[in-house]
């Protein structure tokens, strides 16, 4: 069986993607408190903690997938961004990606892998208020086409769901001061899906980037 590492598994997007990849891969869970029911591996890591990042990952014996769905969002404008804010934000959405993936590189070479990064809409076009968290998808983005790049027998996706039914999007929406409509939102099922679909594209493919919207218009 395969064997997979899902950051940010502790709900929404990440949980969903772990579930859809359980009976295909040997999951580990990334995050600090996993559903009970989910399958896998409980890997409860602070990806903060880049002096940590070394050791928690020589658990993990092999790798074939590595989805990197942890992230946090605050919203503002750049007028009111503190430095701590630019600094939480590129730290978890860029910099543990980019620390975790490095550490991770030999293992997904000896395996040909498959890197997720689940993005934003965000990372393509940016809102008011949406500076801080857009420039860290921005480059999330840059990361996965230099990675790619780079590593030409490792396959490196970019997905970028729109609004999605999850607890960070209810944040969202109440730091919008908007409405939360979940019937107008991708499901996180919906998302893990064309993550597998990604992964189980046949080799002479490279799904390079995924872009999903909701059907409804949502407010």
């Amino acid at each position: 069986m395969k064997t997979a590492l899902v950051t940010g598994a502790s709900g929404g997007i990440g949980a969903a993607i772990a579930q859809v990849l359980a009976p295909t891969h040997e999951v580990w869970l990334g995050g600090r408190k996993i559903p009970d029911g989910l399958p896998g591996h409980p890997w409860p890591v602070d990806l903060r903690d880049l002096d940590s990042l070394e050791d928690k990952t020589a658990e993990i014996p092999d790798l074939d997938v590595l989805v990197h769905s942890a992230g946090v969002i605050q919203l503002g404008p750049l007028s009111e961004t503190s430095v701590q804010t630019w600094r939480d934000t590129l730290e978890l959405n860029v910099i543990a990606v980019a620390e975790l993936t490095r550490i991770l590189l030999p293992k997904l070479r000896a395996k040909n892998g498959h890197v997720i990064l689940i993005n934003s809409g965000a990372g393509l076009r940016v809102n008011p208020n949406w500076g801080s968290y857009g420039a860290s998808k921005f480059a999330l983005r840059a990361f996965a086409d230099a990675l790619r790049a780079e590593e030409p027998d490792i396959r490196v996706t970019s997905v970028f769901p729109g609004r999605t039914d999850t607890e960070m999007q209810r944040g969202v929406r109440a730091a919008e001061q908007g409405d939360y409509q979940p019937e107008k939102y991708l499901k996180p099922d919906t998302v893990a899906q064309a993550v597998l679909n990604a992964i189980t594209m046949p080799a002479d493919a490279h799904p390079a980037e995924v872009i999903i919207r909701p059907r409804a218009t949502a407010g």
